[in-house]
């Protein structure tokens, strides 16, 4: 059985907030045991909780904002659109991933990968 579509929506909802404005840690609690990580698709892929912890922690500190452009739902599974912009001191990067992630039965995520690359970052 799937997690529920609505659990699943919540759970994508939360993780674009937390990138936005949350903690490693809290980001890492929306995880189940053993999931993976490959952010972004072609780049080494985390597979234990230290690795992934320390992944997000590159987002601990600094300035951002975040918002969810569109999401799609089907089959215990989530396709969404956002963007992450960051603040360093006058200039601020932009970057909007398509994140794909499968969730358990109980809408923890189980994997998640993000489809961007340098030419999807922009600096104003």
């Amino acid at each position: 059985m799937a997690a529920d579509p609505e659990r699943i929506r919540e759970v994508v909802n939360r993780y674009v907030e937390l990138v936005g404005s949350g903690t490693s840690e809290e980001i890492v609690a929306l995880y189940a045991e053993g999931a993976t990580v490959e952010d972004p698709v072609g780049s080494e892929v985390l597979s234990d909780r230290d690795g992934i912890r320390a992944f997000y922690a590159g987002l601990d500190g600094l300035e951002k904002d975040t918002r969810l452009v569109t999401v799609r739902i089907a089959g215990g599974a989530a396709a969404f659109h956002f963007e992450v912009g960051t603040h360093v001191g006058e200039q601020t990067y932009t970057v909007t991933p398509i994140d794909v992630m499968t969730f358990d039965d109980d809408g923890l995520i189980t994997s998640m990968k993000a489809f961007w690359g340098d030419a999807d970052m922009v600096s104003a």
